[in-house]
């Protein structure tokens, strides 16, 4: 069902089921999947492709086809750039912008205001909070968590797979890095499996995080050590 005022380009499918708020604004060439749910004023761009179904290879161990994953849906005010790709199951807050080619995957949420930069990906069974900034190419596993106003630099990568695919023990412990609130993680960072940020760390510029980073301090180096405090004035509480 489209808002009678809804513009729709050249080109673009709806699927049935779909529901489109007032106010938006459909792109060439889109392509909107059955029972996907769009607020009111959002901007689709060309080629984007909403509520596509996951893929299950024969020998993934992550990904999951499961029939029952909820419609996609997409907060009031949000952007979703051109050939992006979100998955069925996924939640965007309100106002979110999803930048050219990235892709956001099922069971995935996305909070508020939050900027997930052009061609990032964020796996299957994330979370990413409110007021985040995912720049450029950044990588997020699955089983990952990002809270509220984190900083994700460009290129940044993340594992969850401490075995690198060998042995069905790796199956039971699976786990992605936990990024607490406040966090900045330099362009370029790498973040081992089960890794967490504490809130206001920082992760710098082409560190490999083997281990915990510790709240309001700095961690440089391969492998990433400890050095110094975040200088005062950087913490949110300072006005950051």
């Amino acid at each position: 069902m489209l808002a009678p005022d809804v513009a729709v380009g050249h080109f673009s499918v709806v699927a049935r089921g779909a529901r489109i708020g007032a106010g938006c604004t459909i792109g060439h060439h889109v392509v909107i999947h059955e029972d996907v749910e769009i607020g009111e004023g959002v901007r689709v761009d060309d080629h984007a492709v909403l509520g596509k179904r996951p893929m299950r290879a024969a020998r993934s161990a992550t990904t999951s086809g499961a029939p029952d994953l909820a419609p996609l849906a997409i907060g009031a005010d949000s952007i979703i750039g051109t050939g992006a790709v979100l998955y069925r199951g996924c939640e965007i807050g309100k106002r979110v912008l999803v930048a050219d080619y990235a892709t956001v995957r099922e069971r995935v949420v996305v909070g508020a205001e939050t900027i997930v930069g052009r061609g990032v990906a964020i796996e299957n069974d994330s979370t990413v909070g409110a007021r985040c900034k995912l720049e450029t190419n950044a990588y997020i596993t699955a089983f990952t968590t990002v809270e509220d106003d984190v900083f994700v630099a460009p290129g940044v990568l993340t594992s969850n797979d401490a075995f690198m695919g060998r042995t069905e023990e790796r199956k039971e412990r699976f786990g992605g890095p936990t990024v607490r609130q406040s966090a900045r993680l330099g362009v370029g960072a790498v973040l081992l499996p089960g890794v967490e940020v504490a809130p206001e760390a920082v992760v710098g510029a082409g560190a490999v995080l083997t281990r915990g980073a510790s709240g309001g301090r700095v961690h440089v180096g391969v492998p990433a050590r400890e050095t110094r405090d975040v200088a005062p004035e950087q913490l949110r509480e300072n006005g950051g």
